[in-house]
């Protein structure tokens, strides 16, 4: 397979950072990288592959002087609303992490294992949107089920950690853990995140809308329906916990069928990028400090309602950083790759 120039703008940020450890990983066809950043980060450098890349400031002529087959976008959403059309212009593909362009209705917005068939779409715009966070992992657990089961409402309460607000959120847990250790927490002062986060939950991320539901919550809405192809009842509740890396998501989920627990756990266990752990007489179940660093989506606690026969409930965790961000960008790119191919 033909290597492929790479660009990644936000490449000193959590999650491009971590989007040139998954392309190793993954032994992606990489011929060179391109980091991209603000002006302040320029000139610094990043490894890829044993070797160093100093990175240029990110403007509008950098790609017509830097050509690449590849841009990752990973630095919000009014940069790519800005920028991602420069690499389009050149020819370049672009991937974005940010929330600018999920909504748009020729943007496909994609996870490889449950709609990698959109990925055809890209030629509209040259676009394709990587999702929310809390909306991977949990379309992870609904493709499969779904398909079996029909599903038809999903209940969902997110417990998602300081990564998800990037290097400043983890930045700032911990400065509040170390604040209390010191005995002063009260003196301590919260910039990223609305309150406190240490020893904290915060049921708020993202701005409230009219409805009384915040953007987050809209997002795992209106994402789920799109990359599904249906128009699922969805109502979710999001809270900021003060864990380091990985988000967790209690679902309960509503079918037309009658749930067979057995063949459901058979199902995840067979399922894409899902791991199950699920024995509950000796206390195995997923939880954010073993699943960090890791590039798939853990389930357990699997269980069948105890008042109807067509109600399922379990827990999933996922590292947010990868399978929320980077890990599904690069996947995408393999799939286009594949697709392009053929």
């Amino acid at each position: 397979m033909k290597k492929q120039k790479i660009a990644i703008v936000g490449a000193t940020g959590a999650v491009g950072e971590e989007l040139l450890n998954v392309l190793d990983e993954l032994d992606f066809p990489v011929e060179s990288i391109l980091p991209l950043a603000s002006a302040k980060s320029a000139g610094s450098e990043v490894e890829f592959g044993g070797k160093f890349y100093k990175v240029k400031e990110l403007t509008e002529e950098v790609f017509k002087q830097n050509p690449v087959d590849i841009a990752f976008f990973s630095a919000g959403g009014s940069i790519s609303a800005k920028y991602a059309k420069f690499a389009v212009e050149t020819g370049a593909v672009v991937i974005d992490n940010t929330s600018h362009f999920r909504m748009n209705q020729d943007v496909p917005l994609v996870v490889p294992e449950c709609n990698a068939e959109d990925i055809k779409l890209w030629k509209k715009t040259g676009i394709i949107a990587n999702p929310n966070c809390s909306t991977i992992q949990m379309v992870h657990i609904l493709k499969p089920l779904d398909e079996v089961f029909n599903l038809k409402r999903v209940d969902v309460a997110t417990y998602q950690a300081a990564s998800g607000a990037g290097k400043e959120g983890m930045a700032e847990l911990v400065e509040g853990l170390q604040s209390f250790f010191a005995f002063k927490l009260d003196e301590f002062k919260a910039n990223t995140f609305p309150y406190t986060l240490a020893l904290n939950l915060i049921p708020q991320i993202d701005e409230f809308s009219d409805n009384g539901y915040t953007k987050e919550e809209l997002k795992m809405v209106n994402e789920t329906q799109k990359i599904l192809h249906k128009n699922l009842e969805i109502s979710a509740t999001c809270v900021r916990v003060g864990v380091l890396r990985s988000h967790s998501e209690a679902l309960s989920l509503h079918f037309e069928k009658e749930v067979d627990v057995k063949k459901a756990r058979e199902i995840l266990k067979n399922a894409p990028s899902v791991v199950v752990i699920d024995d509950v007489a000796n206390k195995k179940y997923p939880m954010p400090l073993f699943t960090s660093d890791t590039n798939e989506t853990y389930v357990g606690r699997i269980r069948k309602d105890i008042s109807r026969d067509n109600v399922l409930h379990l827990w999933c965790v996922a590292d947010q950083i990868r399978v929320g961000a980077a890990t599904n960008a690069v996947r995408i790119a393999q799939k286009w790759l594949e697709l392009r191919g053929k």
